[in-house]
């Protein structure tokens, strides 16, 4: 469950309101994947469907994991006991 947000677009797309500052065609995807990622009782659950591309992070974002909304954006967060925190949309590139 996403228990927090580190970045106001991602929580609005989250609540199902436009975002301006994020292109139009990400955002009917990264409402999939914010989705998935309230939904996930473990790390695990996001494995399914493989195109979310989970993977933990290093260097600077150490502790947090990433899901691919495209080749260029994420959905940076960090897990922890079962829960999301510091949901985050970024320009991975």
């Amino acid at each position: 469950m996403i228990k927090s947000f580190k970045d106001k677009e991602a929580e609005r797309i989250f609540h199902r309101l436009f975002s301006r500052k994020l292109p139009p065609d990400i955002q009917r995807s990264a409402l999939r994947r914010l989705s998935y990622l309230h939904s996930a009782k473990e790390l695990a659950d996001l494995l399914i469907p493989p195109a979310n591309r989970v993977e933990q992070l290093s260097g600077d974002r150490q502790g947090q994991h990433s899901i691919r909304i495209n080749e260029r954006w994420r959905i940076c967060f960090e897990w922890l006991d079962h829960d999301a925190y510091n949901v985050e949309i970024v320009d991975y590139h």
